[in-house]
């Protein structure tokens, strides 16, 4: 009926993508950021809304100067992480996309979000990874520290 009218329909287009930064909005996580790690557009049986499994940062790294001993920096860059399920009206998606520095993929699997066990080993690793990647941040072309690893990192300031 609306090519009739002649108003055009436009498809949405899809830029929640994973490797996608996000701001989750609302809940226990209000203002956390998070990494898009795989999206379900039409939902799924347990939830028939459009979400997205997402890996966050509950607790971002601490400032870090060179007078700092090895143990003071070693405990300031702890980070603590956490994956959900988000439904897409409680984010909101950043200009940022984690590139190849962190590998969407193998950051969790469904198959681990079903089991409470799996999901706590499945955290584990990804402390391991963040970590890693916030001490020794991988370089961009110009030989900077990619801006969108130093916006993950970084505490949102609201």
């Amino acid at each position: 009926n609306a090519e009739y009218m002649g108003i055009q329909t436009v498809e949405m287009v899809k830029f929640i993508k994973p490797g996608r930064i996000i701001v989750l909005l609302g809940g226990r996580f209000a203002g956390k950021k998070a990494v898009v790690v795989k999206t379900f557009d039409e939902g799924t049986k347990e939830r028939s809304f459009g979400h997205a499994l997402v890996a966050g940062i509950e607790k971002a790294p601490l400032k870090v100067t060179k007078k700092m001993g090895k143990k003071k920096i070693e405990k300031r860059m702890r980070t603590k992480p956490f994956v959900k399920y988000v439904n897409f009206n409680h984010m909101m998606p950043t200009r940022y996309v984690v590139g190849t520095d962190l590998d969407t993929k193998t950051m969790i699997t469904e198959a681990q979000m079903s089991n409470p066990e799996q999901k706590v080993t499945a955290k584990k690793a990804l402390k391991k990874t963040l970590q890693e990647k916030f001490t020794k941040p991988t370089l961009d072309k110009s030989g900077k520290v990619s801006k969108d690893m130093l916006f993950l990192r970084k505490k949102l300031r609201f």
